[in-house]
């Protein structure tokens, strides 16, 4: 995490070049360290940073340096990776819904790694990208994650058996099988039924003589936001244990694709306390309003499933109960309203707070100029060798 002694910014003396709240400061080799920590608690694991957490070109680049392939989502993140010199061959198109063009583009710039989940994009890739290595994404349950991922993405294992099997029928290379049990899944027994099934998907497979060898874990890794995690130790212990259980002397090559455990402890939201009020003479709760809300970068507070940690100048002083908004003329920017959140009685307008852990998936999902705010800006800090 971004050390506090970084910036200045509880005590309003700010390093000089700063712009206005609210803004990211963000930290690379933060990310780098949690990259290294990672591939730590997963040997002989290929990490696939997935870029849309943070696409800052500084991260790319210093994880491109640290060993780290790359989990595009569309042909602007495949540019960015390539614009950071990287490999296009490191690189690895996991999202399921792309466009014909969109195949094409990333074959004519050397990806060869697609996944799929249906037949109408296997045979689109089989179109734009001949003889690329392709995986199938199956279902999976979100049972235990903070940020679920619902039904969108994936198949059945009978289908991915199908589908596997034609795919090698139609000039492919069929490599294995994926799946994601949710982001910011806090349980590391979750992943074992999905690791079950791709074992029987394997198995059956390979009775049509095709041999897969590629199993993707996805994603899900947590991190400490409010709340404790277990460490990412615990979930590389179980989750290779698990892989040992179910694919026992079957030689494997084991991928991931982690983006919120690598990129979030790398950034702090700096935000500014724009109103504080209250509904009523008799209301024991405040309002208290920042200049950041859901439709600045904070979009993961919908359903108050991710619950971030708020540090301010005024720690340590009285506090009392607090429901958390944002400033746009909308009913659903809020950010807190039933997650019990106590905030210092003392805090008021101008003061700033620092929203922690907010390096993933806050500027990607900042908003181009709702009501007229300005996207979630970006100001790197450290050393981004």
């Amino acid at each position: 995490m971004i050390s506090e002694t970084n910036v200045d910014g509880l005590t309003g003396t700010d390093p000089p070049g700063l712009p206005e709240t609210p803004f990211l400061l963000l930290d690379p080799n933060v990310a780098k360290h949690q990259y290294r920590r990672l591939a730590g608690a997963f040997p002989q694991t290929q990490i696939f940073y997935a870029v849309k957490a943070n696409p800052e070109p500084n991260i790319i680049r210093l994880l491109a340096g640290s060993g780290s392939s790359f989990d595009v989502a569309s042909p602007a993140e495949i540019d960015i990776c390539l614009a950071e010199g990287v490999d296009p061959r490191r690189l690895s198109y996991g999202n399921t819904i792309k466009k014909p063009a969109d195949i094409r583009y990333a074959y004519e710039r050397g990806v060869r790694m697609f996944v799929f989940d249906s037949e109408d994009q296997l045979h689109q890739i089989a179109a734009y990208a001949p003889g690329a290595e392709v995986f199938c994404r199956l279902l999976a349950s979100s049972d235990g994650a903070q940020w679920p991922l619902s039904r969108k993405f994936g198949c059945s294992p009978a289908m991915a058996v199908d589908l596997l099997v034609a795919a090698s029928g139609l000039g492919l290379t069929p490599i294995g099988v994926s799946f994601h049990v949710g982001s910011q899944q806090l349980d590391p027994h979750s992943w074992e039924p999905s690791i079950a099934q791709a074992a029987g998907v394997f198995a059956q497979v390979r009775e049509h003589g095709v041999e897969l060898d590629f199993l993707n874990l996805g994603g899900g890794f947590p991190v400490a936001y409010a709340d404790p995690v277990p460490p990412i130790e615990d979930f590389g212990s179980v989750i290779h244990a698990a892989v040992g259980r179910h694919f026992p002397g079957i030689p494997l090559r084991i991928g991931a694709e982690p983006g919120r455990y690598i990129a979030a402890e790398a950034g702090t939201l700096r935000a500014s306390v724009v109103l504080v009020a209250r509904k009523s003479y008799t209301d024991d709760s405040r309002w208290v309003y920042l200049d950041v809300g859901r439709f600045g970068g904070l979009a993961e507070t919908e359903g108050e499933a991710i619950r971030y940690r708020i540090v301010t100048r005024h720690d340590g002083t009285a506090t009392g109960p607090t429901a958390i908004a944002g400033p746009t003329c909308d009913s659903v920017d809020v950010l807190y309203r039933t997650t019990p959140y106590e905030l210092p009685l003392a805090l008021h307008t101008g003061d700033h707070v620092e929203i922690l852990n907010t390096g993933a998936y806050t500027t990607t999902y900042s908003s181009n100029g709702f009501n007229g705010f300005a996207p979630l800006a970006t100001i790197c800090i450290g050393d981004r060798t």
